[in-house]
């Protein structure tokens, strides 16, 4: 076991720890970042498989993530704009493939004017929600007891409507039934991107990616730390008390990487303050001593993961934008309910991705590999034609299989926990303080959600050691 003193120790090393860790750096703190995997990155994951490089996790940037964009710039990478020129796909209850321009699904003029008016309501109690206090609305218990699903259906028996309102937030973002989330937590996911109606448009919430993977952002900065990352260690204890931390790891099965150290015997970290910079269903992997207050015991019981699976289908040319084809498709109907264009940037070869979510990736786990891809590949065949049936790389990003990660894309509260349990998320426990991209409010579930948690609570320990 080896025994170093920090400032502060950060546990997790996504983009909310690499980013406090150096913020913490620049004002003169010394850290020390523990990580469970054996890379860096978290969410994010950039790797090749059978020679595509792919995006296993996040990857997109959009206009109103600031707190991206300035990292992005300043540590030196290019971004390039989502393919999207030609007609979108729309497949309806009829089953059949409808080509289409614009923002609006090719439905019929009475459903078309249906999700028009439930989107400017939408926007409207959208307006008055503070993404970093939902729980501050009069309504907020009001609109907690009920599930998106039901709120929609008393909107509207229009059924296509509500299909189409409702996936933006739930199969596509939240990545749960719609039964199981609720309005007010449908609202804040809205919030976060500043509107409904933003959250619904594809090329505003998935305008940008980074030339060779999003990960860099987190590899690069890791190696600013100058071998203070150190991974393949699993924080198993914290003891915790005014007078500091102590934490203490075990390794896993790990590699070392450039100025990460990794492997080898276990760390115990001695620190004035610690970060847990991971997601909350990960906290009841660590034994705190003392235990954590009853309302964290309770709180965190009532948060859980998404799932969704993302698939990766690379072809030896992007045959659809020969067809006049953007990539971009949608439907409620199908197993595959949203796919774009996902071709990197200078590859000759053309790259779809597609998800599956909720209760369909549930199910299509039940099936064997073969015959899962066999049924995702059609589902995308209803878009593109019959080509898509045969890429020459595919791949499925399972995070539901991760240990530590066990979802995706990232965690929410149960109908109720929002405003029950919301205000206490980002309180600090003594010497503890809590930051990743499921506790954000602008940026919540997003890179540009964990940079802003990482740089607010970075900031919160500089000011209590500068008092």
């Amino acid at each position: 076991m080896t025994e170093i003193t920090r400032d502060v120790v950060i546990i997790g090393a996504g983009a909310a720890g690499l980013t406090a860790a150096n913020e913490l750096r620049k004002a003169g703190l010394s850290v020390a970042v523990l990580e469970a995997r054996d890379r860096v990155g978290g969410r994010l994951w950039t790797d090749t498989i059978e020679g595509a490089m792919l995006e296993i996790g996040g990857q997109w940037i959009s206009p109103d993530q600031t707190a991206l964009q300035e990292t992005v710039a300043e540590l030196g990478l290019d971004t390039f704009s989502r393919y999207r020129e030609g007609d979108s796909v729309y497949v309806g209850p009829d089953g059949v493939a409808h080509r289409f321009t614009g923002e609006m699904f090719p439905v019929a003029p009475e459903t078309e004017a249906v999700i028009a008016e439930i989107t400017e309501r939408l926007d409207e109690m959208v307006a008055g929600i503070d993404p970093d206090r939902p729980w501050a609305h009069e309504k907020a218990a009001e609109w907690d007891s009920v599930s998106w699903d039901a709120w929609l259906r008393s909107q509207t028996d229009d059924d296509e409507a509500v299909r189409n309102l409702a996936f933006a937030t739930g199969s596509a973002m939240l990545t749960k039934p719609t039964h199981a989330i609720s309005l007010l937590e449908s609202l804040l996911m809205a919030a976060s991107a500043g509107s409904y109606s933003n959250l619904v448009d594809a090329d505003f919430i998935l305008d940008k990616r980074v030339v060779g993977g999003l990960q860099q952002v987190p590899l690069l900065l890791a190696e600013r730390l100058d071998g203070d990352v150190f991974v393949s260690q699993a924080v198993r204890t914290i003891e915790w008390s005014d007078a500091g931390v102590t934490v203490t790891s075990t390794p896993t099965t790990g590699v070392t990487g450039t100025a990460i150290a990794g492997g080898g015997a276990g760390l115990t970290v001695r620190a004035r303050q610690a970060i847990l910079a991971l997601a909350p269903v990960l906290y009841d992997r660590i034994s705190f001593v003392p235990a954590l207050p009853r309302l964290q015991h309770q709180m965190h019981q009532h948060l859980s993961m998404g799932f969704v699976i993302k698939v990766h289908a690379v072809y030896e040319t992007p045959f659809w934008r020969e067809k006049g084809l953007s990539g971009t498709a949608f439907s409620p109907y199908e197993l595959s309910h949203e796919a774009y264009d996902n071709t990197n940037h200078g590859d000759e070869r053309g790259t779809l991705v597609g998800f599956v979510s909720d209760l369909h990736a549930d199910g299509v786990f039940e099936l064997s590999a073969e015959e899962r891809k066999e049924r995702i590949l059609t589902s995308l065949s209803h878009y593109y034609g019959p080509e898509a049936m045969n890429p020459v790389v595919y791949f499925e990003s399972d995070w539901g299989s991760e240990e530590w990660t066990r979802g995706a894309y990232a965690a929410s509260f149960d109908l109720g926990g929002l405003s029950r349990y919301g205000k206490y998320l980002r309180e600090n426990v003594g010497p503890l303080h809590f930051a990743c991209s499921d506790l954000a409010g602008a940026g919540y579930q997003h890179v540009d959600g964990a940079i802003r948690m990482g740089r607010l609570v970075a900031g919160q320990i500089v000011d209590q050691v500068r008092a």
